[in-house]
């Protein structure tokens, strides 16, 4: 297993650490979610946590087996770089924008290079 990590390109790495972040945040602010809970079983917020946890779990497997299947899965991730940049907008103006829009430039560039496609070759 370590000698396929060492292997994987850079593009997908940065995808895997950008995932990883994701879902940190979300543990974090699941205690959140939680007490949302106690008042009403079933919340938007809470539904839209649950279902980024979800996608967020199944990607960064499929990533890390390697499946076809998990690049379109990918490019879905590295989407949600956008929300985060209109979020870092409205937290620090112009630099958040600017620095949420190179993140999702830099992820979207990198996943679309031929050794980034080429990760992905388990059926």
């Amino acid at each position: 297993m370590i000698v396929l990590l060492r292997q994987m390109p850079n593009g997908v790495r940065l995808l895997l650490a950008f995932g990883f972040v994701l879902l940190a945040f979300i543990g974090l602010t699941l205690p959140l979610v939680i007490d949302l809970a106690v008042e009403q079983p079933v919340s938007p917020l809470g539904l839209l946590w649950m279902l980024l946890l979800a996608y967020l779990v199944f990607t960064l497997t499929l990533i890390l087996q390697r499946k076809q299947a998990a690049w379109l899965l990918s490019i879905g991730l590295a989407s949600l770089s956008i929300p985060l940049a209109v979020i870092l907008f409205s937290w620090a103006g112009a630099v958040g924008l600017a620095a949420g829009l190179a993140l999702a430039s830099v992820l979207f560039l990198a996943l679309r290079g031929p050794h980034a496609r080429a990760w992905f070759s388990e059926p």
